[in-house]
């Protein structure tokens, strides 16, 4: 199961200050410390099984 536990206001944090490209949530996430770097593999794990 993939849990993060990444708090609404840490995404709508995020989502304020990323760029055009909304595939770069998961970077804005970890630049402004609210993922761990941890939780930053994951989130790429997560998005790499959710393509296949």
């Amino acid at each position: 199961k993939w849990e993060l536990s990444i708090s609404d206001s840490a995404i709508a944090t995020a989502l304020r200050h990323q760029e055009e490209d909304s595939n770069q949530l998961p970077m804005v996430l970890w630049q402004y410390g609210l993922v761990t770097l941890k939780q930053l593999d994951q989130i790429f794990d997560w998005l790499e099984m959710a393509s296949v």
